[in-house]
């Protein structure tokens, strides 16, 4: 069956019911029909000072064409952990409609991995996206109207831009203020897809609604002729953004088909911002489960290192472990593999292949001194012989290998390939909790503009093997 069809024949629970596995009180969620809610924040207050669970993040190699499955992977972790007995909790990122009508296609898992309900997270789900679209674009009309009724600020240079939630490229450059009224000022200006909005960027970073109100107010909106900054607060216009965000901000709660809860809230690109969820997501998942399951965009070293370098250092974060996904078919198109092949077993491709593997493994454990642990996504056609030449490349190097089925069955998959039971003994073991001890590593400086040629030599080779 395809994606859509499981997820329609898969009977949910009543989200008070999913609620209750957290112990969420019914007066605590603002419900949106029966499978969807937002969680009031008062149950953080609530938990403020109860210990954190575990946090595992769930990063890929650099992507390919055939995609490597971090969502899916994810939550048939999160499903497996429940499976042997573990308090396990999602958070994941909102889709955006743009690549949910485009190429790539949803972002809610697959097979029988997936949350729901997959059809409303994938469009407009509890409207939060929509929200963030119109805070930019008050604040890109606030703008021109302040231009058009004197300029009080003298704005010279506009740089904000406004945004839609959608792949329309005609809209990146455009010519604004033709209509020749009087007073109109012409300029060129252009749209930003949503999920790549500052906006986004700062709604997933801010820790509550008037943190979120003071990082509205420090955008940079627009130059003088003197190249002084111009803010959204110059223009008072940070208040008024904030309102439209008043309700988005609260975290949205579902279920994975298996019933397992799961938090997802923001999403910003992973090449444009920081590619993960909001930090008041995370922050609430680790009070509420024993094991949070949370994933960051692209491969290891854009959104991973996003994550580690910004989401964690600026919301005093470390993660427990780190799930490297991959497949065997991506890894012998790393390797040269020519993509009509790629089902065909070939020990050879898949070691040259193996070398971007190994250099993100390399970098998490090593640069950033993280336990990590390697997830294979099993697919039909990889062979014995592939799967016992990368068990044994990973043992040389004293990684685990997980062999994961959870596209085809779930939380089973996971548990039958003892991937969950791993993720488990790699937490909760002597070296997770030694790792879990030290310090912090990061590679990216508070001052990065000053030492960029410093991180090209770290962690970036990866993505040049083929």
């Amino acid at each position: 069956m395809e994606d859509i069809e499981i997820a329609r024949n898969t009977k949910l629970k009543k989200i008070t019911e999913i609620a209750e596995k957290l112990n969420i009180q019914e007066e605590q969620l603002e419900q949106y029909g029966k499978f969807k809610a937002k969680i009031s924040p008062e149950v953080y207050k609530e938990l403020k000072n109860k210990k954190d669970g575990k946090l595992i993040l769930v990063t890929a190699i650099n992507p390919t064409p055939l995609g490597e499955g971090k969502t899916t992977m994810a939550i048939g972790l999160a499903d497996g952990l429940r499976k042997i007995g573990k308090k396990a909790v999602l958070a994941l990122r909102e889709p955006s409609l743009g690549p949910v009508f485009g190429i790539k296609g949803g972002a809610t898992g697959g097979g029988h991995s997936q949350i729901a309900p997959m059809e409303d997270i994938n469009l407009h789900f509890t409207g939060d996206i929509h929200a963030i679209t119109s805070a930019n674009n008050l604040l890109s009309a606030m703008i021109d109207n302040h231009i058009y009724f004197g300029n009080e600020l003298e704005f010279d240079r506009v740089v904000w831009k406004r945004c839609v939630d959608l792949n329309d490229r005609q809209l990146r450059t455009v010519n604004t203020g033709l209509s020749q009224e009087k007073n109109i000022v012409p300029r060129m200006d252009g749209f930003d897809i949503s999920v790549a909005s500052e906006i986004m960027a700062i709604f997933c970073l801010a820790t509550d609604i008037n943190d979120l109100k003071r990082r509205i107010g420090n955008i940079i909106v627009g130059y003088t002729k003197d190249n002084k900054p111009i803010t959204a607060k110059d223009l008072k216009a940070d208040g008024a953004m904030t309102v439209f965000l008043k309700d988005a901000i609260n975290p949205n709660l579902v279920q994975s088909l298996e019933q397992t809860p799961a938090i997802v809230h923001g999403g910003p690109f992973a090449n444009i911002a920081h590619g993960c969820n909001s930090v008041i997501a995370t922050k609430l998942a680790l009070k509420l489960g024993e094991y949070v399951i949370t994933e960051a965009g692209f491969g290891a070293d854009l959104g991973a290192e996003k994550f580690l370098d910004i989401k964690c250092r600026k919301a005093n974060l470390k993660p427990d472990a780190i799930v490297c996904v991959a497949t065997i078919k991506a890894l012998k198109y790393h390797g040269g593999m020519p993509k009509e092949d790629i089902k065909n077993e070939s020990v050879e491709y898949l070691a040259k292949g193996f070398e971007n593997l190994e250099r993100h493994v390399d970098n998490l454990k090593n640069n950033y001194g993280l336990n990590v642990i390697v997830a294979i996504n099993k697919y039909t056609h990889d062979t014995e012989n592939e799967i016992k030449f990368l068990q044994n490349k990973l043992q040389e190097k004293g990684i685990n290998l997980s062999l994961v089925e959870s596209w085809e069955k779930g939380g089973e998959g996971a548990e039958v390939f003892p991937a969950a039971r791993q993720i488990y003994r790699g937490v909760a073991g002597k070296a997770a909790r030694r790792e879990g001890n030290r310090p912090p590593q990061h590679l990216c400086p508070h001052d990065f503009h000053n030492n960029r040629a410093g991180l090209c030599t770290q962690g970036k080779e990866a993505a040049c093997t083929h």
